[in-house]
């Protein structure tokens, strides 16, 4: 029993570390060497050939003719199913637009919850000339944000700790978290300035499903200088319509 123990947790390492391998490509970084790889995760040159081998002989990467490495194109059918799972049907895809032209023109988005990650998973651009730019699949911490108090809602003591302590905070954030999602729900709503990002706003609703559990998050971002009182508060209805129309249709399927 105690071998098969090390072995299951010596192959999620291997796992976890192939995985922060691939996250070190990005629209920044789209080629990466050896070394470059090994200086950036600290793990020893002989582990990042052996684990680069692996993902080489599965597609997921490819070494070029210089010897620098790229995303593989195995990875070309996975990104293929995400759209696929993750495409919004035409009325979501509209609930958005309407809620950015209701909104004058700032951006709005879907986050989910991905442990104590938030992610986009859709969005519509806004047509304010300066704007929060967010990628889609881009994480961002689930303790910072309007949409992280929203995706919070309900969330066991546990949760949020776990959540508190990905912040890198003390125990006493934990109860700052509970008491964001607390006023989330009782409002139906919540609003952000500068959790994440200074000089970056957000309000967000709750999206939910047949049960009533929060599902996604819907929201707008943009710079907090547009976000007054007044404008946040003219946002609501919006934002709020949106919520239910979105929970209306199930997009993300029921849960169970």
């Amino acid at each position: 029993m105690g071998t098969a123990a090390g072995e299951g947790g010596e192959g999620v390492r291997s796992v976890l570390r192939a995985l922060d391998l691939l996250a070190l490509f990005d629209e920044s970084h789209r080629s990466r060497s050896v070394r470059e790889l090994a200086d950036a995760t600290g793990l020893a040159k002989s582990t990042v050939v052996s684990l680069v081998a692996t993902l080489e002989q599965r597609g997921l990467l490819w070494s070029r003719g210089d010897g620098r490495l790229t995303p593989g194109a195995g990875l070309l059918r996975w990104a293929a199913l995400a759209q696929d799972a993750w495409r919004l049907p035409p009325e979501a895809v509209e609930c958005l637009r309407v809620l950015s032209v209701r909104s004058g023109g700032e951006s709005s988005r879907i986050y989910i919850r991905q442990g104590a990650s938030r992610v986009c998973v859709a969005q519509h651009e806004g047509t304010q000339q300066l704007r929060h730019v967010v990628r889609i699949g881009e994480e961002m911490p689930l303790w910072a944000g309007a949409s992280g108090h929203v995706l919070l809602i309900g969330g066991s003591p546990r949760t949020l700790g776990r959540v508190a302590s990905a912040a890198g905070r003390g125990p006493d954030f934990t109860s700052v978290l509970a008491e964001r999602a607390r006023l989330a729900a009782q409002r139906g709503w919540a609003v952000s300035h500068g959790e994440r990002e200074g000089g970056v706003s957000a309000v967000a609703a709750p999206v939910t499903d047949a049960s009533g559990q929060v599902v996604a998050a819907v929201g707008l971002g943009g710079p907090t200088s547009r976000f007054t009182e007044e404008r946040v508060e003219s946002f609501r209805p919006a934002l709020t319509e949106a919520a239910r129309r979105l929970s209306e249709l199930r997009f993300l399927g029921e849960s169970g």
